[in-house]
């Protein structure tokens, strides 16, 4: 199938594309600051800058987006119709490199949390996933 837009149209529709700020990590930052937990955002010395980082508990969070990250088993995490030589790789190559900023944390004493976007669907049962690993002593995954 042949991309309906020009070169620089494409181009320029991906640029518009955030890779922080977003809808979903807003939601997140919200919540989990009416939690009464304090956090820093992004910070650079860590490997995958995460969303929200909690120094004094040794706590990071990341917010994926299911389509930009490979949510397994999620309806959000389709692969375009179109132009899969190029997006499968693209796709693929975040999903590794999610996984080794996630080792790279762990290696450095870091606990992290992955919320996924279709997470926010139920704010009430992350609420509780969010508490559960802000306030355990133990690594929490996905």
């Amino acid at each position: 199938m042949v991309d309906t837009l020009t070169r620089e149209e494409r181009s320029k529709r991906m640029s518009l594309i955030k890779n922080k700020d977003t809808k979903p990590e807003m939601v997140v930052r919200r919540l989990i600051h009416g939690m009464g937990y304090r956090y820093r955002l992004h910070d650079p010395k860590l490997p995958g800058k995460p969303d929200l980082v909690f120094p004094s508990r040794r706590k990071v969070i990341f917010v994926h987006g299911c389509f930009w990250h490979r949510h397994e088993g999620c309806h959000l995490a389709r692969l375009p119709k179109s132009k899969l030589d190029f997006w499968y790789p693209k796709l693929e190559e975040n999903k590794k490199r999610d996984a080794k900023q996630k080792r790279e944390l762990s290696q450095l004493g870091w606990d992290c949390m992955i919320i996924w976007e279709c997470e926010l669907r139920n704010i009430d049962a992350l609420t509780e996933r969010i508490r559960a690993f802000l306030q355990s002593d133990k690594e929490q995954e996905t």
